[in-house]
């Protein structure tokens, strides 16, 4: 699958080194090049790009701010720049990797292929999951529910339990919105795979799976819940 590209750096000098490093891996087609946040956005056509590699500090918009709005159009994101303070934020806003200049070639090759990875399961229907160093490819009717465990989020996917890099919001946003509901900030739930719920004296639920796992639904939640489930 040949992924189509754009490229976003003030710099021209960063734009050629990506440009040469990025065709060097193949099938990779650049199709456009962008010097601000603001003509970066402008080309971001999800009919037209699959991945995006951004610079974090452009002039007008920054790459997060692109990579917030580039998300939600279902396209990949791989940030190249030279300011690391940037990364835990870059992953919020649901980049697939995050590579630092001087950008080693051998590195960009693996962002490039988690972004492949995504966007195939993206064209496929199914969700990427950064499971340690691999990507897992999951149907989102297989995924019963997910609860932010520690650090970390915990997705249940059938008789297993994925933990994966992704934030709840990121997966939250991958997911189809017509199935899965925020019920909890610590969790996400399939509305397909409820069983029951068990209200809480806070006035919020539990809601029963129907593999029997209990999923906490907030007393924030528990009314759109109920408007969802026609209760």
């Amino acid at each position: 699958m040949t992924l189509r590209t754009l490229i976003a750096d003030d710099e021209q000098m960063a734009r050629r080194r990506l440009r040469r490093l990025l065709e060097a891996i193949g099938d990779v087609e650049i199709v456009a090049e962008a010097t601000s946040g603001e003509e970066a956005l402008a080309a971001l056509d999800p009919r037209e790009v699959d991945l995006a590699v951004l610079d974090v500090r452009m002039p007008g918009l920054s790459g997060m701010d692109v990579a917030q709005l580039a998300a939600d159009r279902g396209i990949a994101i791989v940030f190249a720049t030279a300011h690391p303070e940037h990364a835990a934020d870059a992953f919020d806003q649901g980049a697939v990797d995050y590579v630092r200049k001087p950008i080693d070639a051998a590195r960009l090759a693996l962002a490039v292929e988690r972004a492949r990875a995504r966007v195939g399961a993206r064209k496929t229907g199914r969700v990427a999951l950064t499971v340690r160093d691999e990507v897992r490819l999951v149907r989102p009717e297989d995924i019963s529910h997910a609860q932010i465990d520690g650090a970390l989020v915990s997705v249940w996917v059938g008789a297993e339990v994925l933990v994966t890099e992704l934030s709840l919001a990121e997966l939250e946003r991958r997911l189809p919105s017509e199935r899965f509901e925020r019920v909890h900030r610590r969790a996400l739930l399939n509305l397909d795979r409820v069983d029951r719920l068990r209200p809480e004296d806070s006035g919020g639920y539990t809601a029963i799976t129907d593999a029997g796992h209990e999923v906490p639904v907030s007393r924030q939640a528990a009314r759109a819940l109920r408007k969802r489930l026609g209760l």
